[in-house]
Protein backbone atom coordinates (compact mmCIF):
# COMPACT_ATOMS: atom_id res chain seq x y z
CA UNK A 1 0.00 0.00 0.00
CA UNK A 2 2.84 2.38 0.89
CA UNK A 3 4.37 1.88 -2.55
CA UNK A 4 1.11 2.62 -4.30
CA UNK A 5 0.59 5.84 -2.36
CA UNK A 6 4.12 6.98 -3.21
CA UNK A 7 3.62 6.16 -6.87
CA UNK A 8 0.32 8.02 -7.03
CA UNK A 9 1.85 11.02 -5.27
CA UNK A 10 4.73 11.04 -7.72
CA UNK A 11 2.35 10.91 -10.66
CA UNK A 12 0.45 13.88 -9.28
CA UNK A 13 3.65 15.84 -8.81
CA UNK A 14 4.48 15.35 -12.46
CA UNK A 15 1.02 16.34 -13.68
CA UNK A 16 0.75 19.56 -15.72
CA UNK A 17 0.43 22.87 -13.83
CA UNK A 18 -3.32 23.46 -13.89
CA UNK A 19 -4.00 20.09 -12.22
CA UNK A 20 -1.60 19.28 -9.40
CA UNK A 21 -0.54 22.85 -8.68
CA UNK A 22 -4.16 23.98 -8.62
CA UNK A 23 -4.42 22.18 -5.27
CA UNK A 24 -1.81 24.51 -3.78
CA UNK A 25 -3.09 27.44 -1.67
CA UNK A 26 -0.74 29.80 -3.52
CA UNK A 27 0.30 30.43 -7.11
CA UNK A 28 4.03 30.84 -7.67
CA UNK A 29 5.22 33.83 -9.66
CA UNK A 30 8.93 34.40 -10.36
CA UNK A 31 10.31 37.90 -10.88
CA UNK A 32 13.71 38.02 -12.55
CA UNK A 33 15.08 41.56 -12.84
CA UNK A 34 18.12 43.83 -12.78
CA UNK A 35 18.20 44.48 -9.04
CA UNK A 36 21.92 45.35 -9.01
CA UNK A 37 24.47 46.46 -11.57
CA UNK A 38 23.98 49.05 -14.31
CA UNK A 39 20.26 48.31 -14.65
CA UNK A 40 19.40 48.56 -10.95
CA UNK A 41 17.35 51.75 -11.32
CA UNK A 42 15.07 50.16 -13.88
CA UNK A 43 15.00 46.74 -12.22
CA UNK A 44 14.07 48.02 -8.77
CA UNK A 45 11.32 50.22 -10.15
CA UNK A 46 9.97 47.16 -11.97
CA UNK A 47 10.21 45.17 -8.73
CA UNK A 48 8.28 47.80 -6.79
CA UNK A 49 5.53 47.98 -9.42
CA UNK A 50 5.21 44.20 -9.30
CA UNK A 51 5.23 44.26 -5.51
CA UNK A 52 2.43 46.82 -5.30
CA UNK A 53 0.23 44.82 -7.69
CA UNK A 54 0.85 41.58 -5.82
CA UNK A 55 0.00 43.21 -2.48
CA UNK A 56 -3.23 44.65 -3.89
CA UNK A 57 -4.34 41.42 -5.51
CA UNK A 58 -3.51 39.32 -2.46
CA UNK A 59 -5.42 41.72 -0.20
CA UNK A 60 -8.52 40.96 -2.26
CA UNK A 61 -8.12 37.17 -2.17
CA UNK A 62 -5.61 36.57 -4.95
CA UNK A 63 -6.27 35.04 -8.36
CA UNK A 64 -9.12 32.50 -8.51
CA UNK A 65 -8.92 32.27 -4.74
CA UNK A 66 -5.16 31.64 -4.62
CA UNK A 67 -2.74 34.26 -3.31
CA UNK A 68 0.41 35.06 -5.26
CA UNK A 69 3.69 33.76 -3.81
CA UNK A 70 6.31 36.05 -5.37
CA UNK A 71 10.01 35.10 -5.50
CA UNK A 72 12.59 37.61 -6.75
CA UNK A 73 15.83 36.81 -8.59
CA UNK A 74 18.62 39.29 -9.39
CA UNK A 75 20.23 39.20 -12.86
CA UNK A 76 22.95 41.65 -11.71
CA UNK A 77 22.43 43.19 -15.18
CA UNK A 78 24.45 40.32 -16.58
CA UNK A 79 23.00 38.13 -19.37
CA UNK A 80 24.83 35.03 -18.17
CA UNK A 81 23.60 35.48 -14.62
CA UNK A 82 20.08 36.12 -15.91
CA UNK A 83 20.04 32.79 -17.69
CA UNK A 84 21.12 30.98 -14.53
CA UNK A 85 18.52 32.84 -12.48
CA UNK A 86 15.71 32.02 -14.89
CA UNK A 87 16.71 28.37 -14.76
CA UNK A 88 16.69 28.56 -10.96
CA UNK A 89 13.25 30.16 -11.09
CA UNK A 90 11.94 27.45 -13.42
CA UNK A 91 13.20 24.75 -11.05
CA UNK A 92 10.62 26.08 -8.57
CA UNK A 93 7.80 25.51 -11.11
CA UNK A 94 6.32 29.04 -11.40
CA UNK A 95 3.08 29.81 -13.18
CA UNK A 96 4.68 32.79 -14.97
CA UNK A 97 8.02 34.61 -15.06
CA UNK A 98 8.07 38.43 -14.91
CA UNK A 99 11.17 40.04 -16.46
CA UNK A 100 13.93 40.74 -17.11
CA UNK A 101 13.93 44.25 -18.59
CA UNK A 102 17.23 44.37 -20.46
CA UNK A 103 17.01 42.94 -23.96
CA UNK A 104 20.36 41.14 -23.83
CA UNK A 105 19.24 39.16 -20.81
CA UNK A 106 15.86 38.28 -22.28
CA UNK A 107 17.47 37.05 -25.49
CA UNK A 108 19.60 34.49 -23.64
CA UNK A 109 16.93 33.21 -21.25
CA UNK A 110 13.67 33.25 -23.22
CA UNK A 111 14.42 29.85 -24.77
CA UNK A 112 14.39 28.37 -21.26
CA UNK A 113 10.88 29.57 -20.49
CA UNK A 114 9.72 28.47 -23.93
CA UNK A 115 11.09 24.97 -23.41
CA UNK A 116 9.32 24.83 -20.04
CA UNK A 117 6.06 26.20 -21.53
CA UNK A 118 6.08 29.02 -18.97
CA UNK A 119 4.73 32.45 -20.06
CA UNK A 120 7.28 35.25 -19.66
CA UNK A 121 6.27 38.93 -19.51
CA UNK A 122 9.31 41.12 -20.13
CA UNK A 123 10.29 44.78 -20.27
CA UNK A 124 12.67 44.35 -23.22
CA UNK A 125 12.38 46.63 -26.26
CA UNK A 126 14.84 45.21 -28.83
CA UNK A 127 12.94 44.39 -32.05
CA UNK A 128 14.26 40.85 -32.41
CA UNK A 129 12.77 39.68 -29.08
CA UNK A 130 9.38 39.08 -30.67
CA UNK A 131 10.77 38.26 -34.11
CA UNK A 132 11.84 34.82 -32.89
CA UNK A 133 8.29 33.35 -32.89
CA UNK A 134 8.38 32.37 -29.23
CA UNK A 135 4.74 31.76 -28.21
CA UNK A 136 5.50 32.27 -24.51
CA UNK A 137 7.12 35.73 -24.69
CA UNK A 138 5.08 38.91 -24.10
CA UNK A 139 6.20 42.51 -23.85
CA UNK A 140 5.03 45.03 -21.27
CA UNK A 141 6.75 47.89 -23.12
CA UNK A 142 6.84 48.85 -26.76
CA UNK A 143 8.95 47.18 -29.40
CA UNK A 144 11.44 49.95 -30.25
CA UNK A 145 10.73 49.37 -33.95
CA UNK A 146 7.17 50.60 -33.22
CA UNK A 147 8.38 53.63 -31.25
CA UNK A 148 10.81 55.00 -33.81
CA UNK A 149 8.31 55.92 -36.56
CA UNK A 150 6.38 58.04 -34.03
CA UNK A 151 9.56 59.68 -32.78
CA UNK A 152 10.87 60.28 -36.31
CA UNK A 153 7.54 61.89 -37.25
CA UNK A 154 7.86 64.23 -34.30
CA UNK A 155 11.46 65.13 -35.12
CA UNK A 156 10.52 65.81 -38.73
CA UNK A 157 7.68 68.07 -37.58
CA UNK A 158 10.22 70.38 -35.94
CA UNK A 159 11.56 71.29 -39.38
CA UNK A 160 15.04 70.00 -38.63
CA UNK A 161 17.00 68.53 -41.55
CA UNK A 162 20.03 67.05 -39.76
CA UNK A 163 20.33 64.78 -36.75
CA UNK A 164 22.88 62.91 -34.71
CA UNK A 165 22.42 59.86 -32.54
CA UNK A 166 24.21 58.76 -29.39
CA UNK A 167 23.32 55.25 -28.28
CA UNK A 168 24.35 52.58 -25.79
CA UNK A 169 26.22 49.67 -27.33
CA UNK A 170 24.02 46.81 -26.13
CA UNK A 171 21.01 44.95 -27.55
CA UNK A 172 18.61 47.67 -26.47
CA UNK A 173 20.71 50.45 -27.98
CA UNK A 174 21.60 48.66 -31.22
CA UNK A 175 18.01 47.71 -31.96
CA UNK A 176 16.72 51.21 -31.30
CA UNK A 177 19.56 52.85 -33.19
CA UNK A 178 18.99 50.77 -36.33
CA UNK A 179 15.23 51.32 -36.26
CA UNK A 180 15.53 55.05 -35.74
CA UNK A 181 18.16 55.66 -38.42
CA UNK A 182 15.96 53.82 -40.93
CA UNK A 183 12.88 55.87 -40.03
CA UNK A 184 14.70 59.21 -40.02
CA UNK A 185 16.25 58.49 -43.43
CA UNK A 186 12.81 57.59 -44.82
CA UNK A 187 11.67 61.07 -43.83
CA UNK A 188 14.50 62.81 -45.65
CA UNK A 189 16.63 63.68 -42.63
CA UNK A 190 20.42 63.53 -42.86
CA UNK A 191 22.53 61.85 -40.18
CA UNK A 192 25.71 63.82 -39.38
CA UNK A 193 26.86 61.87 -36.30
CA UNK A 194 26.52 58.26 -35.15
CA UNK A 195 28.09 57.73 -31.72
CA UNK A 196 28.01 54.47 -29.69
CA UNK A 197 28.71 54.54 -25.95
CA UNK A 198 29.22 51.85 -23.33
CA UNK A 199 26.79 50.58 -20.72
CA UNK A 200 27.71 52.12 -17.36
CA UNK A 201 29.83 54.85 -18.97
CA UNK A 202 30.69 57.74 -16.66
CA UNK A 203 32.62 60.29 -18.75
CA UNK A 204 30.86 61.73 -21.80
CA UNK A 205 33.24 64.62 -22.52
CA UNK A 206 34.70 63.07 -25.73
CA UNK A 207 31.23 62.35 -27.12
CA UNK A 208 30.04 65.87 -26.27
CA UNK A 209 33.04 67.40 -28.06
CA UNK A 210 32.21 65.37 -31.15
CA UNK A 211 28.60 66.52 -31.01
CA UNK A 212 29.73 70.14 -30.88
CA UNK A 213 31.90 69.59 -33.96
CA UNK A 214 29.15 67.79 -35.89
CA UNK A 215 26.49 70.31 -34.80
CA UNK A 216 23.33 68.32 -35.63
CA UNK A 217 20.10 70.29 -35.36
CA UNK A 218 18.59 67.45 -33.37
CA UNK A 219 20.40 64.90 -31.22
CA UNK A 220 18.64 61.62 -30.46
CA UNK A 221 19.88 60.27 -27.10
CA UNK A 222 19.24 56.54 -26.66
CA UNK A 223 21.10 55.34 -23.58
CA UNK A 224 20.11 53.87 -20.21
CA UNK A 225 18.86 56.06 -17.39
CA UNK A 226 21.95 56.74 -15.27
CA UNK A 227 24.12 57.25 -18.35
CA UNK A 228 21.46 59.61 -19.71
CA UNK A 229 21.72 61.79 -16.60
CA UNK A 230 25.51 61.91 -16.82
CA UNK A 231 25.35 62.79 -20.50
CA UNK A 232 22.81 65.59 -19.95
CA UNK A 233 24.95 67.16 -17.23
CA UNK A 234 28.01 67.15 -19.52
CA UNK A 235 25.97 68.38 -22.49
CA UNK A 236 24.55 71.34 -20.58
CA UNK A 237 27.93 72.14 -19.04
CA UNK A 238 29.45 72.27 -22.53
CA UNK A 239 26.53 74.35 -23.89
CA UNK A 240 25.51 72.01 -26.70
CA UNK A 241 23.19 73.85 -29.09
CA UNK A 242 21.56 70.77 -30.59
CA UNK A 243 17.99 70.11 -29.49
CA UNK A 244 17.98 66.98 -27.34
CA UNK A 245 15.34 64.39 -28.24
CA UNK A 246 14.86 60.98 -26.71
CA UNK A 247 12.55 58.17 -25.73
CA UNK A 248 11.33 56.92 -22.36
CA UNK A 249 14.78 56.31 -20.86
CA UNK A 250 15.83 59.94 -21.46
CA UNK A 251 12.67 61.45 -19.95
CA UNK A 252 12.64 59.05 -17.00
CA UNK A 253 11.91 60.25 -13.45
CA UNK A 254 15.31 59.00 -12.26
CA UNK A 255 17.07 60.94 -15.02
CA UNK A 256 15.29 64.11 -13.93
CA UNK A 257 16.28 63.45 -10.32
CA UNK A 258 19.95 62.84 -11.14
CA UNK A 259 20.40 65.47 -13.86
CA UNK A 260 18.49 68.26 -12.15
CA UNK A 261 18.15 71.35 -14.31
CA UNK A 262 20.25 69.76 -17.05
CA UNK A 263 17.19 67.71 -18.03
CA UNK A 264 14.99 70.76 -18.69
CA UNK A 265 14.09 71.21 -22.35
CA UNK A 266 14.53 67.55 -23.28
CA UNK A 267 11.69 66.33 -25.45
CA UNK A 268 10.58 63.03 -26.89
CA UNK A 269 8.46 59.92 -26.82
CA UNK A 270 7.20 58.82 -23.42
CA UNK A 271 5.61 55.42 -23.09
CA UNK A 272 4.23 55.42 -19.56
CA UNK A 273 4.25 58.47 -17.31
CA UNK A 274 3.20 59.49 -13.83
CA UNK A 275 1.84 62.59 -15.57
CA UNK A 276 -0.43 60.61 -17.90
CA UNK A 277 -3.84 62.36 -17.94
CA UNK A 278 -5.77 59.16 -17.30
CA UNK A 279 -7.82 58.50 -14.12
CA UNK A 280 -6.69 54.88 -13.65
CA UNK A 281 -3.07 55.89 -14.10
CA UNK A 282 -3.35 58.74 -11.61
CA UNK A 283 -4.95 56.42 -9.06
CA UNK A 284 -1.98 54.05 -9.49
CA UNK A 285 0.47 56.95 -9.09
CA UNK A 286 -1.13 57.87 -5.78
CA UNK A 287 -1.02 54.32 -4.42
CA UNK A 288 2.59 53.84 -5.55
CA UNK A 289 3.71 57.14 -3.99
CA UNK A 290 1.98 56.24 -0.72
CA UNK A 291 3.75 52.87 -0.57
CA UNK A 292 7.23 53.90 -1.78
CA UNK A 293 7.36 57.65 -1.14
CA UNK A 294 8.26 58.48 -4.74
CA UNK A 295 6.49 58.65 -8.10
CA UNK A 296 6.53 55.58 -10.35
CA UNK A 297 8.48 55.54 -13.59
CA UNK A 298 7.72 53.60 -16.77
CA UNK A 299 9.34 50.40 -15.44
CA UNK A 300 7.24 50.50 -12.27
CA UNK A 301 4.07 50.94 -14.31
CA UNK A 302 5.08 48.12 -16.67
CA UNK A 303 5.75 45.73 -13.78
CA UNK A 304 2.45 46.67 -12.16
CA UNK A 305 0.31 46.10 -15.23
CA UNK A 306 2.15 42.84 -15.99
CA UNK A 307 0.78 41.31 -12.79
CA UNK A 308 -2.72 42.53 -13.58
CA UNK A 309 -2.45 41.09 -17.08
CA UNK A 310 -1.68 37.73 -15.47
CA UNK A 311 -4.66 38.10 -13.14
CA UNK A 312 -7.11 39.13 -15.85
CA UNK A 313 -6.04 36.48 -18.36
CA UNK A 314 -6.13 33.68 -15.76
CA UNK A 315 -9.57 34.69 -14.55
CA UNK A 316 -10.76 34.89 -18.15
CA UNK A 317 -9.78 31.27 -18.82
CA UNK A 318 -10.99 30.22 -15.37
CA UNK A 319 -8.00 28.04 -14.47
CA UNK A 320 -4.24 27.96 -14.04
CA UNK A 321 -3.04 26.55 -17.35
CA UNK A 322 0.14 27.97 -18.83
CA UNK A 323 -0.48 26.85 -22.40
CA UNK A 324 -4.06 28.17 -22.49
CA UNK A 325 -2.84 31.37 -20.80
CA UNK A 326 -0.29 31.98 -23.57
CA UNK A 327 -2.79 31.26 -26.32
CA UNK A 328 -5.37 33.55 -24.72
CA UNK A 329 -3.06 36.52 -24.17
CA UNK A 330 -2.11 36.54 -27.87
CA UNK A 331 -4.59 38.91 -29.51
CA UNK A 332 -6.20 39.89 -26.20
CA UNK A 333 -7.28 43.46 -25.45
CA UNK A 334 -7.68 44.49 -21.82
CA UNK A 335 -9.29 47.81 -20.93
CA UNK A 336 -9.34 49.64 -17.57
CA UNK A 337 -13.12 49.25 -17.49
CA UNK A 338 -12.57 45.49 -17.29
CA UNK A 339 -9.40 45.57 -15.18
CA UNK A 340 -8.36 48.96 -13.71
CA UNK A 341 -4.90 47.57 -12.94
CA UNK A 342 -4.06 47.47 -16.65
CA UNK A 343 -3.92 51.32 -16.41
CA UNK A 344 -4.69 51.98 -20.10
CA UNK A 345 -6.25 49.92 -22.87
CA UNK A 346 -3.64 47.45 -24.07
CA UNK A 347 -3.63 44.84 -26.81
CA UNK A 348 -1.14 42.00 -27.10
CA UNK A 349 -0.54 41.15 -30.74
CA UNK A 350 -0.08 37.64 -32.10
CA UNK A 351 3.72 37.85 -31.70
CA UNK A 352 3.62 39.18 -28.11
CA UNK A 353 4.12 42.88 -28.96
CA UNK A 354 1.81 45.40 -27.33
CA UNK A 355 -0.26 48.25 -28.74
CA UNK A 356 -1.56 51.14 -26.62
CA UNK A 357 -1.56 54.93 -26.47
CA UNK A 358 1.63 56.88 -25.73
CA UNK A 359 2.80 60.47 -25.27
CA UNK A 360 5.07 63.21 -26.55
CA UNK A 361 6.47 65.07 -23.57
CA UNK A 362 8.95 67.74 -22.51
CA UNK A 363 10.85 68.22 -19.27
CA UNK A 364 9.89 71.61 -17.83
CA UNK A 365 11.13 72.78 -14.43
CA UNK A 366 12.04 69.24 -13.45
CA UNK A 367 8.72 67.66 -14.42
CA UNK A 368 7.40 65.65 -17.35
CA UNK A 369 4.86 67.75 -19.21
CA UNK A 370 2.61 65.85 -21.62
CA UNK A 371 2.39 67.77 -24.90
CA UNK A 372 0.54 65.28 -27.08
CA UNK A 373 -1.34 62.03 -26.51
CA UNK A 374 -0.57 59.61 -29.34
CA UNK A 375 -3.63 57.42 -29.90
CA UNK A 376 -3.44 53.66 -29.64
Amino acid sequence: MGFKITAISGALALTAFGTASAQSPEVKVAMVAELSGAGATTGNNWKDGVGLAVAEINSKGGILGRKIALTSYDTQTNPGVSRAQVQKALDDDPYVVLGPIYSGSVKVNMALTQAANVPQLVGAQAPDITALSNPYIFRTTFNSAHVMPKLADYMKSTGAKTFGIIWVNNDFGKGGRDAFVKEAAARGMTMVMDQPTEQGQVDFAPEVNRIKRSAPELLFVYVNEEEAARFLIEARHSNIQSKLIGATTLLNEKVIELAGGAADGVQGFLELSARAPLPEFQAFVGRFATRYNRPPDHAAAAGYLAVYAVKYTTEKIGKFDREVFAKTLHGLTISPSEEPGILMETTWQSNGDIVRAAFIAEIVNGKQVIKTVLPK
